[in-house]
């Protein structure tokens, strides 16, 4: 049993490249593949023959991308409207990834370096945010403050083991679940899978990606409303440094 679950756990090589040497390619990475090609040919399907007004699928399509529209831009604000889709791409491809088990793939986020890759490209995305908005100099001397630099490190590590521990642990418990059947009463392990299946694989992964997405959102708000805080600041401030010249010409003119 032991052996099984272990042999599970491994990251296997789906197949390898014959150049440079060899270039093997994870079996976390074709299965990406596959989700990306589906994922593509499917809005190419439900986008095709769009009309103004939507009926069917359509329908329920466009009900799907308003609520992530709605939800991300009442997180972010109208200023971070323009990062919308990324978030949204992020929540779809993380969703797809972890329930895509039910379907007989191993997930590719029980995969350390795709969770890992994951959180990279969100912090990147907030930085770069960061840096379009306050500009190099400010990103700079954001680094004077140690707690910035705590958080552009510890961030992206609680995004990626985060989702890599709640995948890997739901994928434990089913395969643990399918041995302990299928070992000790002898029968295919049929039945019992498929109840737990419906929390570990479908509400677990759906909620990870949630709460991977939702973070992601919420480090980028901060950005963004800190920037909007200072713009308002300096507003302020020139408003009265306006107000105090006009007050100083009316006493030099009385």
């Amino acid at each position: 049993m032991a052996e099984e679950l272990i042999e599970q756990l491994e990251n296997k090589t789906a197949f390898t490249i014959p150049i440079l040497g060899g270039i093997p390619i994870a079996e976390s990475c074709v299965v990406t593949w596959i989700i990306m090609a589906v994922l593509v040919l499917l809005s190419i399907i439900l986008t095709r023959s769009l009309k103004k007004v939507p009926t069917g699928s359509q329908c329920i399509l466009e009900s799907f991308m308003d609520f992530l529209d709605n939800f991300f831009i009442g997180v972010l604000g109208e200023s971070g409207k323009k990062y919308v889709q990324i978030l949204e791409t992020f929540i779809i491809y993380i969703g797809v990834a972890n329930i895509i088990g039910v379907f007989g793939f191993v997930p590719p986020t029980k995969d350390v370096n795709v969770t890992a890759a994951l959180a990279g490209m969100a912090i990147i995305l907030v930085q770069t945010a960061f840096i379009i908005k306050k500009g190099p100099g400010k990103w700079l001397k954001s680094f004077l403050n140690p707690i910035n630099v705590l958080d552009l490190l510890t961030r992206p590590l609680s995004l990626c083991m985060r989702l890599f521990g709640n995948v890997l642990a739901a994928f434990v418990v089913m395969e643990l679940i399918k041995v302990a059947i299928t070992s000790n009463l002898g029968v295919p392990a049929i039945g019992v899978p498929v109840f737990a299946s419906a929390y570990f694989d479908l509400f677990d992964g759906l909620l990870q990606a949630y709460v991977f997405a939702f973070l992601t959102s919420l480090y980028l708000a901060e950005a963004l409303e800190e920037e909007e805080h200072e713009g308002k600041k300096e507003k302020k401030e020139k408003k009265e440094r306006t107000l105090l010249h006009k007050q100083k010409r009316s006493c030099f003119i009385v």
